[in-house]
Parts: C-alpha cells; sequence; structure tokens
C-alpha cells in the first residue's frame, strides 16, 4: 500500500531545479548544497545566487509561479520540458506549499516582459500597479471610479493624443511612487482622460484623449472605450497601459495592443 510519505516524495523525486518564493533566511539554508535552486521575490534578502525579482507579490499562486518560471526561462536557467518543484507560502511565513512544474513554451504570458522589457523603468511600471490597485481598492470618496495610466515612450504617445482639458503637470518635474504626486494622481483620476507617464517614472500629462486607430484590437467581451484606447495605444507605441475598470473595479494591464495580466484589487 503506499503511503502519503511516498506520494509527497513522488512529487518532488527528479526534479531539474527547486524554485523558492521569498523564502524566510532559516528555510533558504536548508538547501544549502542543493543544485538548482532559484529564489523568487520581492528582495534577494537571503542573498541567493540565483534571484528573479518579482515586482507585484501576486496574490494568485498561479501567476506568482508563471512570473518566476517566465523569468527563469528568459535567463536561460531553465528549458522546455525541465521539472521543476515550487515552494513557497500562502497561508503564513513559513512554506506550506509545494507545486510540480512542467516548464513548456506555452507558458510564457507576457508577465515577465511586461515588466523587464518594457520601455519604462521596472519601478515605474510596479509603481503604477499600486497606484491603481489602491484606488481600486478605496475609490474616489468610497465611489469606483476607472483610470488609464499610459507608461513609457511618452513623445510617441502625446503625438497620438490630444488635451482635453488644461494640463496640470505640463509645468512640473513629478514623478509617480512620491507620496504626495500619488495622491495628486488619484484625486484627477475622477476627471476623463489618460495620464501620460515617461520612461522614468515622470507625469508627463493628464487629460489625454488618446487616438490611435483601434482597427485589430482584440479585447474580452465587456470591455468599454478605456480598455480599447488602452490596447490600441500600446500597439501603436512601445508604452505600456494599466487600466482600472470603473465597472468590474479589475486591474488589466496591456502591452503590445494585448491584454497581458488581470489584477483584483481587493486580493493586494
Amino acid at each position: 500500500m503506499t503511503s502519503l510519505s511516498d506520494i509527497l516524495t513522488d512529487l518532488v523525486s527528479d526534479v531539474d531545479g527547486v524554485f523558492l518564493f521569498s523564502p524566510n533566511g532559516s528555510f533558504h539554508e536548508r538547501f544549502d548544497g542543493i543544485e538548482n535552486v532559484v529564489v523568487v521575490g520581492a528582495e534577494n534578502t537571503v542573498e541567493a545566487d540565483t534571484f528573479v525579482e518579482l515586482p507585484i507579490q501576486f496574490a494568485d499562486v498561479t501567476d506568482r509561479i508563471r512570473f518566476g518560471i517566465e523569468g527563469a526561462m528568459d535567463d536561460g536557467l531553465v528549458g522546455e520540458g525541465d521539472v521543476l518543484a515550487c515552494i513557497g507560502s500562502l497561508f503564513s511565513d513559513d512554506a506550506d506549499f509545494t507545486s510540480r512544474v512542467r516548464v513548456d513554451e506555452s507558458m510564457r504570458s507576457g508577465i515577465y516582459d511586461l515588466f523587464t522589457n518594457s520601455r519604462a523603468d521596472p519601478t515605474v511600471i510596479s509603481d503604477v500597479f499600486e497606484v491603481a490597485l489602491e484606488l481600486g481598492r478605496k475609490g474616489q470618496k468610497g465611489k469606483p471610479v476607472g483610470a488609464l495610466f499610459v507608461v513609457g515612450d511618452a513623445g510617441k504617445v502625446m503625438n497620438k493624443s490630444r488635451p482635453l482639458s488644461y494640463n496640470p503637470f505640463e509645468k512640473s518635474h513629478v514623478h509617480v511612487g512620491d507620496p504626495i504626486v500619488n495622491v495628486m494622481l488619484k484625486e484627477f483620476s475622477r476627471l476623463d482622460g489618460a495620464f501620460v507617464i515617461s520612461d522614468s517614472g515622470k507625469i508627463v500629462s493628464a487629460y489625454r484623449y488618446l487616438e490611435p486607430s483601434a482597427e485589430g484590437v482584440d479585447i474580452p467581451k465587456g470591455l468599454g472605450a478605456r480598455h480599447m484606447a488602452g490596447g490600441a495605444i500600446t500597439r501603436d507605441t512601445n508604452a505600456t497601459a494599466i487600466v482600472l475598470s470603473e465597472s468590474d473595479g479589475l486591474v488589466r494591464a496591456f502591452k503590445g495592443g494585448k491584454l497581458i495580466l488581470e489584477l483584483d484589487p481587493e486580493e493586494y
């Protein structure tokens, strides 16, 4: 009769690598001497030799694992057919889940590329996500609100858009990520138009009406003009669009004209 111990042993036997997601120091030390260990986390606090930075602590464990594997594939650490043991924590600081995953090229969802291979600095994209997620959780004065942030390739984005009103950031040199500036972004989000943010995080403009052609842009049914504009502008430029939906409250990211990532603010 097969024991539970045998079944669990089979889960991690004959793997080509081990992925540790945000391990604490003591747990990481237990893997000393084991080959092909990759740490995935917001910071390399355990000073791991092989590390993939996680810009957002994805609530969905599938997105978390996919991001780590995509990063490792991009860095040439793993390849098609490799079998990995993915270990991390969901309910506590200690490791409490293990997943056996076979690497496949179809796992390249574009999430890793969204952060690391965009024109904009990865920290800028992460900061904009934080603003959108917080706005999605709290809204404006308790009411749901929609917003569109276009990040990177600001010159082309400005050429493919026009002002809807006075630009409050025209002569300023403020950057996303500053707590005071983030409050300003949330306040201005109640008005129409997109925010345009440079590669370095400088807020170039608010109240922009995007004018790219929507022809050939495929977005999920039920999403409206804000999402269509976000998808289209990323097809015509090298920008990334981050959209907060007023109707369903989800935050979505577009790159290259495609929907790459969808997050529920209530989970963050």
